[in-house]
């Protein structure tokens, strides 16, 4: 009958225990929700602190590393308001669909500009966001340029030696990054202005042939500019089409590269915006538009310039000058027509870079 008594005593113990414990977890779930639900309470909870989520591709998130800080020290030291940030770090396209299928970013800091019109399309970014910083809002600038093993073993020198035979080559998929999309669109303009050389104009069969045969010796489509870097880092490849700001950074560590920039490549412009309809839910446009302006100042452009990115702003780029070679035919997204025709003619269900992996 004694252990009859314990054993009850002691399933009413674990009884009594176990409505302590659900009870518990119902309170720390509820409290786990608001924490990580940006809202208007979260805006002005902890006397007036606010929080900023940031939504980024993946190749920025070095540089913001270093930023958020500096901007949290200079807003405390203006307003006496504590910034906390929840960041989160894709590749452009696939965080450009996060954003306009729910995730309530307050600031958008994106690879391209038609990422950004995604957002507008979605009801969610001003029409005139360009017109909501200064530089169109682009916060960065870089080029498309060739990454090589230490000493360039293969004698890389141009695209066009990347449609030799055995050459492995590196890019990311254009369907999720927006890295990948400069780098088929400097591919693409190099095979123009190679036929522009030696027929006189523009010709878009034989840029498509000639993304085509760069495109035959591909080793990987990785889904980001940073995942691509990272399978290169791990050996795979021979070269990798990238962003100068990737391979000037992880040179700056010690990564065993060289850096090969072709005379025909295009000019990168990377955005940033405010998320108009997150940011009134939240009750945080003063402090999400204060960052914005942030991005532009002589801090953080260096900041962005020790990343390897080319600033934005004349008086810092100038500084830096040498450290950013300019290529005899450089272009920008204009002499491929601009953003709506490239996503006409190359992205587009029946463009040029889908005919391309259909082999069409």
């Amino acid at each position: 009958m004694k252990t009859i008594r314990i054993a009850t005593r002691w399933k009413r113990y674990s009884i009594g225990m176990l409505a302590v414990l659900m009870l518990l977890t119902v309170v720390l779930s509820g409290c786990g929700k608001s924490a990580s639900e940006p809202s208007a309470a979260a805006a002005s909870a902890n006397n007036g602190d606010v929080t900023l989520v940031i939504g980024a591709y993946s190749v920025a998130k070095d540089a913001l590393g270093e930023i958020l800080p500096k901007f949290q020290a200079y807003w405390k030291q203006k307003t006496g308001q504590t910034v906390t940030f929840q960041e989160s770090y894709e590749a452009s396209g696939t965080q450009a669909r996060a954003i306009a299928g729910g995730f309530e970013a307050d600031v958008a800091v994106l690879s391209l500009e038609g990422d950004i019109d995604k957002l507008v399309k979605a009801g969610l970014v001003n029409k005139q966001w360009k017109k909501e910083a200064p530089d169109n809002s682009m916060i960065t600038r870089s080029i498309v340029v060739l990454g090589t093993r230490k000493g360039n073993p293969l004698g890389i020198h141009s695209f066009q030696d990347l449609t030799r035979p055995g050459v492995k080559v590196l890019y990311p998929n254009p369907k999720t990054s927006g890295g990948a999309q400069w780098d088929i669109n400097a591919i693409y303009g190099a095979g123009l202005k190679a036929s522009e050389r030696t027929e006189g104009k523009k010709d878009p069969a034989a840029a498509k042939a000639f993304l085509e045969a760069v495109h035959q010796n591909i080793e990987s489509l990785d889904k980001s500019g940073r995942a691509s870097m990272a399978a290169f880092e791990y050996g795979v490849g021979d070269v990798i089409v990238t962003y100068e700001n990737e391979l000037l950074a992880r040179m700056a560590k010690g990564a065993a590269y060289d850096l090969v920039v072709p005379d025909d490549t295009i000019l990168i412009e990377n955005p940033a915006a405010v998320v108009d309809s997150y940011v009134d839910k939240h009750g945080t446009r003063k402090v999400a538009e204060a960052f914005l302006q942030y991005l532009y100042t002589p801090e953080a452009q260096e900041i962005f310039a020790k990343n390897g990115f080319r600033p934005v702003d004349q008086t810092v780029f100038n500084k830096h000058k040498q450290q950013y070679p300019t290529p005899p035919g450089l272009f920008d997204i204009q002499y491929l027509g601009g953003w709506s025709e490239v996503r006409s003619t190359l992205y587009s269900k029946r463009g040029i870079w889908y005919q391309v992996l259909a082999g069409i």
